[in-house]
């Protein structure tokens, strides 16, 4: 059985849990789309998987810990979504993953990221400033990441 490739075809809605049936799929291309909601737990059913993709979507919260279990996956990418928390252990397949896989999420945090899990990502880069200079600057950084996520957004899904 060959993989499912469903990128750039301006999808829409939350990904369906009953994708995490299909056991034997070698790979899953979701990218590019308009997908939102969270990533199912049911992908961790995916056993044969080896290339996942779900990066340039609008997927929000955490990337599930059960896709630890997926020992074939060689590609993973979860780029340009909006999701939040630490990224999965650096253990098994995940050790591969370099941070291009993550990328383009500014509330995810842990190794391989620059974002330590704990910190906010406006106030990580300000330590070093005080007094009104600190608002001013927090200012900036925000109106920072609020134009970058909308030249991601703009380059996703063009």
């Amino acid at each position: 059985m060959s993989g499912i490739d469903l990128s750039s075809n301006r999808l829409t809605g939350e990904i369906p849990a009953e994708l995490g049936k299909m056991s034997n799929i070698p790979s899953l291309n979701l990218s590019h789309n308009h997908l939102i909601g969270r990533i199912p737990n049911t992908f961790s059913n995916l056993q044969e998987i080896e290339s996942l993709d779900l990066s340039c979507n609008r997927l929000n919260g955490s990337i599930p810990v059960g896709l630890l279990e997926l020992k074939n996956l060689a590609v993973f990418s979860v780029a340009y979504n909006n999701l939040s928390g630490a990224v999965p252990d650096f253990k098994a397949q995940f050790v591969t993953f370099d941070k291009r896989s993550y990328e383009g999420n500014p509330f995810l945090c842990g190794y391989p990221l620059d974002n330590k899990c704990g910190m906010s990502p406006k106030l990580s880069n300000t330590s070093k400033i005080n007094g009104d200079e600190e608002s001013s600057e927090l200012e900036d950084i925000e109106c920072f990441y609020i134009a970058l996520l909308c030249l991601l957004e703009k380059s996703c899904w063009d």
